[in-house]
């Protein structure tokens, strides 16, 4: 055991030799670890390194193949939060992240993000009838008017131009991102700080409740970090089983999404949130192309929700009856069905319900994060920077070249293309 050996200080990327069990063990300092490759993982990686840390980042399998690649790519701003007429701590909380991500899009803000793939430049609300007076009020008062308008017949989404509709469409300012597109461009410019390795490949070592080591040993190397930051989903609760972390907590919020694939590109692109009346649209459709150009309807929303008490079977049924009763003028012919379950990992609350902003905790030198939305990443990065110690020098410095033994992760793919 070769833990409470080595002093912890300020680590910046260096690489020494010690002799165990009459093996040579390369020893690497770097100042941030990183668990987990999805979108807030490679957020903050890249946000460290701007920094001028000594970063790196480790995923187990691969980069967002858990639920960054299986969300549906909407920059939330909140409004969908408040559909029982209040604007909550979570729609206030989430309210400034389209603009962040827009300005990264554009190339002018805190990572370039110049390049994803934009599916659609907004999101719409519709109604299957006219709105109540009440939500119509809602929708128009001063704290939502930048942020929701009502959309003109000719300017709505060609499903919403069919005579048979008789409701209203509201234009949300959310954008909706291709995810593998924006994964890779997170990972672009951090690609040689990203490793494969997962818990049965590293073993963790401690002293006195700080995490001092991650020894390889089928690769006789050690990283010693400053910080190790947690964000690697329900990948958590291994992690914390280990270091024996009585908090924070995980809970896990179901979900048991929908697909629906048309041949080729025979049905129109969708991306809404159809109002139900109730606290939680009644589905969210967002629509996505296979490698062959098929197109691909992706559904959540309160449809996902009560579908975990489903089977496939019957959470097909419901979802081809609600598409019937909503679009009844769409008629997914040659279509083919499947579903998807889905565990968003969250920190722990009272009720299983939807957690506020992006929850980021400190435990002596971990710090754990949840996004709790994708949307929220940019957040959950900075609360993590927060954490971090002050440099006395940014010196950008790069990763030492022994990590280089470690293998590498690729790129999920998407779900569809997987499923179908």
């Amino acid at each position: 055991m070769i833990s409470g050996q080595w002093p912890i200080g300020l680590l910046g990327g260096k690489a020494s030799e010690i002799r165990l069990d009459q093996r040579m063990m390369q020893q690497i300092t770097v100042d941030i670890v990183i668990l987990g490759g999805g979108v807030s993982g490679l957020w903050t990686l890249n946000r460290a390194v701007q920094a001028g840390y000594s970063a790196i980042l480790l995923e187990k399998d691969q980069l967002g193949g858990a639920q960054t690649i299986r969300s549906q790519g909407i920059i939330h701003g909140g409004v969908k939060y408040a559909l029982h007429g209040a604007l909550t701590t979570a729609s206030n909380a989430i309210r400034d992240m389209p603009v962040i991500w827009q300005t990264c899009l554009e190339g002018s803000g805190q990572i370039d993000l110049r390049g994803v793939d934009i599916l659609s430049d907004a999101h719409y609300l519709w109604s299957r009838e006219s709105l109540g007076a009440r939500m119509t009020a809602f929708f128009a008062s001063h704290a939502l008017r930048e942020r929701i308008s009502r959309v003109p017949f000719h300017a709505r989404p060609s499903l919403f131009q069919d005579d048979r509709f008789h409701g209203a469409v509201y234009r949300l300012n959310e954008l909706v991102l291709n995810v593998q597109s924006l994964i890779k461009k997170l990972a672009e410019p951090v690609t040689n700080r990203i490793f494969q390795a997962g818990p049965d490949d590293y073993h963790l070592e401690t002293i006195e409740g700080n995490v001092t080591a991650l020894t390889f040993p089928a690769h006789d190397l050690t990283l010693r970090p400053k910080r190790l930051v947690i964000c690697c989903g329900e990948g958590y609760e291994a992690v914390a089983k280990r270091l024996a972390l009585p908090s924070p907590r995980m809970q896990r919020r179901p979900l048991h999404m929908v697909m629906v694939k048309f041949k080729r590109q025979t049905a129109p692109s969708l991306y809404a949130h159809c109002l139900s009346g109730g606290t939680r649209p009644l589905v969210t459709i967002t629509t996505h192309y296979t490698k062959n150009q098929d197109t691909v309807w992706y559904m959540g929303g309160e449809l996902a929700e009560s579908g975990t008490k489903r089977d496939v079977p019957g959470q097909i049924k419901k979802a081809e009856s609600t598409l019937h009763e909503l679009l009844p003028w769409v008629e997914p012919t040659q279509a083919h069905w499947a579903t998807l379950r889905v565990d968003r990992a969250e920190p722990k609350q009272s009720t299983l319900t939807l957690p506020d902003s992006a929850f980021v905790a400190q435990h002596k030198n971990l710090i754990i994060g949840w996004p709790t939305k994708l949307a929220l990443a940019p957040d959950l990065a900075e609360k993590v920077m927060a954490y971090l110690p002050p440099l006395e020098k940014s010196t950008l410095p790069s990763p030492p070249v022994e990590l280089a033994i470690l293998p590498r992760p690729t790129i999920a793919e998407a779900v569809w293309d997987e499923i179908f």
